[in-house]
């Protein structure tokens, strides 16, 4: 049987700031992040399976992604344990939806979570193949399991 690979696109707003940077970074400023997520496996050959014929249904993708990526950082501020804790508590305070990381929520460091995360709440008979960050319109990290054989 041929393995087949499918993709969804995803899209959140999320700000961001990186502790200890020497760039503007270090200040608060947001992104309109776009992620690819690419997944493959294959298609279910079970004829009395409701999802016969598929890899995974693309709703099932998007419940998976929606709810433990985009639904969790959208509209979020991620800033690193250790940011200043006066502002984070005044921003609890006033009710902002505040992330905090063990990393730098740099890029790179959001796709290697996003794949930790993923590929704890995939199907078995499915893998993460890759995973395409864009912070901007220019500018994206990509993730290849290839590349971590």
């Amino acid at each position: 049987m041929d393995f087949i690979r499918l993709t969804r696109q995803f899209t959140f707003e999320t700000a961001h700031a990186l502790l200890n940077y020497d760039g503007p970074c270090k200040n608060i400023h947001g992104h309109s992040y776009k992620l690819q997520v690419t997944i493959i496996g294959q298609p279910i050959t079970d004829v009395s399976d409701p999802k016969y014929g598929m890899v995974l249904d693309f709703g099932d993708l998007k419940k998976v992604v929606n709810t433990f990526i985009v639904e969790p950082l959208d509209h979020a501020l991620i800033l690193r344990l250790g940011s200043s804790p006066e502002l984070i508590t005044l921003l609890q305070q006033l009710n902002h939806k505040v992330v905090l990381t063990p990393y730098q929520p740099t890029c790179e460091h959001m796709l290697l979570d996003f794949k930790n995360t993923l590929t704890q709440h995939l199907p078995a008979t499915i893998k993460l193949h890759s995973l395409r960050l864009w912070e901007t319109e220019n500018s994206f990290a990509e993730w290849h399991a290839s590349d971590n054989d």
